[in-house]
């Protein structure tokens, strides 16, 4: 399974068009977006290429393929414009083809990061019952992240539209392995 996974979009089109093109380049099964797709919020900066109009459109081009989550924030007129669920605070993946030494399937938990989070940057620390082998992919901080902790892996792709930690970024998924990628 191939996952391309992007957070924060915020309305900023450039960059959501460089996300696009990382999506048609690399051909996922599914997009997982961990939210704040639209606005802005007010404790960021508007970005200089905000287009929340040409980000829906761009998004909703490729709605068969997103499985998304609320982020803080999203709004109800957010999903009156998307035509994919954006308002449940977490969704899970249950049938990826990486399997534990178990020969358990592993589960990937998706999140913004607001609700359910590990703890580090401006997430909040509540982390999902996840077991050994599972992923926790989430967002908020804007910062990327990759790292293990009790045999989970803990990913945050960083941010496509606001970024913190300098670049403008995305994460892929494929055969087990995740990785940063530079829009």
């Amino acid at each position: 399974m191939r996952l391309i996974i992007a957070s924060d979009i915020h309305g900023a089109a450039r960059h959501c068009e460089q996300l696009m093109r990382v999506i048609e380049d690399e051909r996922p099964d599914r997009v997982i977006l961990l939210g704040d797709l639209l606005y802005h919020g007010p404790r960021n900066d508007l970005p200089d290429d905000y287009a929340p109009k040409s980000v829906i459109e761009m998004l909703n081009g490729i709605a068969d393929r997103i499985i998304a989550v609320r982020g803080n924030c999203e709004a109800e007129v957010d999903q009156m414009v998307l035509d994919f669920p954006c308002m449940d605070d977490f969704a899970t993946i249950d049938d990826i083809d990486v399997w534990d030494e178990s020969g358990r399937l592993s589960t990937i938990f998706i999140t913004h990061g607001h609700v359910w989070g590990p703890g580090l940057h401006n997430s909040i620390d509540h982390m999902p019952q996840l077991r050994r082998g599972d992923v926790l992919l989430y967002g908020h901080t804007h910062v990327k992240v990759h790292e293990e902790r009790d045999g989970v892996t803990i990913f945050n792709p960083g941010s496509v539209g606001i970024p913190k930690d300098g670049s403008h970024s995305c994460g892929l998924y494929e055969d087990g392995r995740l990785t940063h990628l530079t829009l």
